[in-house]
């Protein structure tokens, strides 16, 4: 079945007109333009009207980017590599604000613009994977997002690939005091009586394995980009006493925490590192925060279980936009609400630069490497064991 040029143009012309005044009040995050979603969705509708779709349904892609909001999704536009926007398939399901999946023009490359935090990201990526557009049970998933960075682990503008997520805010939080002005707060797992016993209730999408065979390729893989860096953003590391802080944009392999509150400062980070520790049994090391990923990551777990794709071909990589904890010479405060620390730029360029070379990676060797999987081999999925034919679980409660 052909995609027919009416379904292409759907709403395009409506999407030019209106999407400025959707966006003119949003917030920028870390650094973005307040321009910038506007300018995606006036450029998006512009090059829609003018697309002849000829792909065939269902799209059946070798990868598929799935970007949070819109710098995470431009940095993949208007490349010389590959045209990202030779294709946009509006869907039922995605978010109100990025309506479209974005594909080549051969449809082996596409793009998912989820929408920032956990709600968004589940219900945008349930839709794609619901859609009888797409066939997605050969299809790679490459998570391309940025976040803060723990900088005992790395500096801003360094790329990271997790082999685990963990949902840090699916925890008791307790003020510690009824007096307004004492804001301490203690952080529990849930159903525990202390900071380091396991959770006792669990929902399930407390941590997720990924391939780590996959991830270790990603990483040989980015390690050939020569990565984006500003003297603005080396300014602003040199306020950190020692590397990796105060040195070079780097590909590290460490673990990313999902938490739809949007927080700072060093007593919560050594809080969720140990709590990643405690959740992936001592061998899970927290470097990056973020907002979305164990909510995609459940979503694409259920279209597993439903057979419509692998969890064993996601590739989990986060770009540090900022520090996690301020440097010596600021308070906390300062640190996330003014401080200019530069890293905006180089994190959302290494998306590209690192993620470029993992794309062409998967298309120019699908025949002989990627059609078959990267056969994992260590335990992958969720605590609760959801997906058949994996190695011994090693998350979650062992007997």
């Amino acid at each position: 079945m052909k995609l027919s040029l009416l379904s292409c143009l759907l709403v395009s012309q409506a999407l030019a007109s209106s999407m400025p005044a959707i966006y003119s009040g949003i917030k920028p995050k870390r650094g973005a333009s307040r321009d910038a979603a506007a300018v995606y969705h006036q450029r998006r509708a512009s090059n829609q009207a003018a697309t002849e779709c000829n792909l065939t349904l269902p799209i059946a892609p070798k990868i598929v980017i799935i970007s949070m909001f819109t710098p995470e999704a431009n940095t993949w536009h208007h490349r010389p590599d590959f045209d990202l926007l030779a294709h946009n398939i509006s869907l039922p399901g995605l978010s109100p604000l990025f309506p479209d999946i974005h594909c080549d023009d051969t449809g082996s490359i596409c793009q998912v613009v989820t929408g920032e935090g956990e709600i968004n990201a589940a219900a945008s990526i349930n839709a794609l994977w619901l859609s009888s557009s797409f066939n997605l049970t050969s299809s790679y998933f490459l998570i391309a997002g940025i976040g803060g960075v723990n900088p005992s682990l790395a500096t801003t503008g360094s790329v990271s690939f997790a082999r685990y997520a963990v949902q840090l805010d699916l925890q008791y939080q307790i003020s510690l005091s009824k007096d307004a002005a004492n804001t301490s707060i203690a952080t529990i797992p849930q159903g525990s009586d202390f900071a380091s016993e396991y959770p006792q209730d669990l929902y399930g999408t407390e941590v997720f394995e990924l391939n780590n065979k996959l991830k270790s390729v990603a990483v040989s893989l980015a390690r050939q980009a020569v990565l984006d860096d500003t003297t603005a953003a080396q300014a602003y590391r040199a306020k950190y006493p020692s590397p990796p802080a105060n040195a070079a944009p780097s590909v590290v392999e460490c673990d990313s925490g999902t938490s739809n509150t949007y927080w700072s400062g060093a007593v919560l980070g050594d809080t969720f590192s140990a709590y990643t520790k405690l959740l992936t049994n001592g061998s899970g090391v927290y470097c990056n925060s973020q907002q979305e990923d164990n909510a995609t990551l459940e979503a694409l777990l259920r279209g597993a279980i439903a057979e419509k794709l692998d969890f064993s071909r996601i590739i989990l990589m986060r770009t540090a936009s900022d520090f996690d904890r301020a440097p010596p010479d600021e308070t906390e405060q300062e640190h996330l609400l003014t401080a200019e620390q530069a890293g905006f730029g180089p994190s959302i360029e290494n998306i590209w630069l690192a993620g470029r070379e993992i794309v062409q990676d998967v298309v120019g060797k699908w025949d002989e490497v990627y059609e078959q999987g990267v056969k994992a081999e260590n335990y992958v999925g969720d605590l609760g064991e959801s997906l058949d034919g994996t190695a011994m679980r090693d998350i979650g409660l062992l007997a």
